[in-house]
């Protein structure tokens, strides 16, 4: 066995073995390797569907160490202090990990790296979050783009590397250090009886993103444009789950789509088009971190949203709005911890225009809710359909979701297929709802299906009377 110091791997949303530029690089270093999870004061943040969704990144990532001769080592602290006590126990000579781009993150991170030098450590931070580094990708005026529209015309053709091999082994060090069983965080504590329904749903582990990518590209990726817009459709991907766990590499999904562009599959180019709208939401939270918290168009500050989370707010959360399209929306993130995106900007219009509610509450409620939580893609998804962020859609665009259901569910299909009160005999996942929810909700699938909230003439004048009052 090497006497060489170990090299410590801090894994935090990169749970995959493949494209991982620093996994790589360790693995070829011929020195022994600690893969590392801090449940740390970023991650302790994280609402209930995420951290239950880190607990099985964790228990699947774990598992595919030990296929290559490793494992994980599990700790519980504010991130410095425990990297650093770690790397002295171990006599580690250097901490390496994959850059993210939120605030959260990089306070965290700038932290870890200040500390650990300070000590005498090597500390180096790794690309691998994004396919193009905040800071790479500039506007002919040398800043950043603020419209996607833009930022594509200046990254489709850009060369993505190549994704790197996934390690065959990995070298264990002389001793492995001690570590927290994972069921002692309770991650899941949470999710309450929740987190079975959702176990039905999820996709887990690298293994478990590739097979979903390759199904795509099989099934769905040609008519992709055509049918994404449709929730009852089975039309996208779904890797939104995998990517935002690090289960596979932006550049391996990058390639993927790239080839199938190439072969002339239709859909193609706009699946490439949705993944560069995921680098437009990080370059946005990297220079405008703001954005995740303040209108980023700070001419919406003094806008009559409402920040009082009462009755209607729980309705809307519920998934009892009386808008049959905004409900089966809400109930689909309750049961499966994902919402189809069209829904995502009907329950989105519908809080923050018919119901003049601050777009605060629905993004809160989302970190809380999806098992695909992304600090950035969620922060600029809310402030995109309210209409106070950057290349935002105008606020007078005011969904109807009667007509939405109109032309994207004409059948009622998604919309039977989550709300119990609306068919004669409802299916599992209508009935799931009811298994998930908060008993303290009180809800049954006998209920009478509730009138609207507000009505959707009277909401629309409503929120355009305040837009014209401004």
């Amino acid at each position: 066995m090497t006497k060489a110091k170990p090299i410590i791997l801090w894994f935090r949303k990169d749970f995959r073995l493949a494209d991982h530029a620093a996994l790589t690089e360790a693995g070829k270093s011929g020195r022994p390797v600690i893969p590392v999870v801090l449940l740390d004061e970023a991650a302790e943040t994280f609402g209930a569907a995420p951290k239950w969704r880190l607990l099985k990144a964790i228990e699947c990532f774990d598992d595919r160490l030990k296929e290559i001769g490793s494992r994980l080592i599990l700790r519980r602290g504010t991130a410095a202090n425990e990297l650093l006590a770690l790397a002295r126990e171990t006599g580690a000579g250097d901490i390496w990990w994959t850059r993210t781009y939120d605030p959260d993150a990089i306070v965290r991170d700038t932290k870890v790296k200040s500390v650990l030098k300070d000590a005498g450590f090597g500390a180096k931070s790794w690309p691998g979050h994004v396919l193009f580094e905040p800071w790479t990708v500039k506007t002919k005026q040398g800043g950043f783009f603020k419209v996607y529209s833009s930022m594509w015309r200046a990254v489709r053709d850009l060369d993505v590397a190549p994704s790197y091999p996934a390690p065959a082994r990995l070298l264990a060090p002389e001793t492995w250090p001690a570590s927290d069983r994972p069921q002692s965080w309770a991650l899941g504590k949470g999710m309450e009886r929740g987190a079975q329904v959702l176990a039905r749903y999820t996709h887990v582990g690298e293994s478990a993103a590739n097979a979903r990518l390759s199904s795509f590209l099989r099934r769905a990726i040609g008519d992709y444009k055509e049918c994404r817009d449709y929730p009852a459709q089975d039309a996208t991907s779904r890797l939104s789950e995998n990517l935002a766990w690090g289960e596979v590499g932006p550049r391996t999904v990058w390639h993927a789509g790239l080839r199938a562009h190439l072969k002339g599959l239709g859909g193609a180019e706009h699946f490439l088009k949705e993944l560069v709208w995921r680098e437009f939401a990080y370059h946005l939270v990297f220079h405008t971190p703001e954005i995740t918290h303040s209108n980023w168009r700070s001419e919406w500050d003094a806008f009559p949203w409402s920040n009082l989370e009462d009755e209607v707010v729980l309705r809307w959360k519920q998934g009892r709005t009386g808008v049959p399209l905004v409900d089966a929306a809400m109930r689909e993130m309750y049961v499966t911890g994902h919402m189809h995106n069209r829904g995502r900007m009907i329950v989105g219009s519908y809080l923050t225009k018919h119901m003049l509610k601050h777009w605060r509450i629905g993004q809160k409620w989302f970190e809380a809710c999806l098992i695909d939580w992304d600090p950035a893609a969620n922060a600029m998804g809310w402030q995109w359909v309210a209409g106070s962020g950057p290349d935002a859609a105008p606020y007078f665009r005011i969904f109807n979701p009667e007509t939405q259901a109109q032309k994207f569910d004409a059948e009622q299909t998604y919309i039977q297929r989550f709300v119990a009160e609306l068919v004669t005999d409802p299916g599992p996942e209508a009935l799931a709802f009811f298994d998930a929810c908060p008993h303290a909700w009180g809800l049954s699938p006998d209920d009478p299906y509730p009138t609207p909230i507000v009505g959707l003439n009277e909401g629309r004048q409503r929120a355009l009377a305040a837009y014209e009052a401004r």
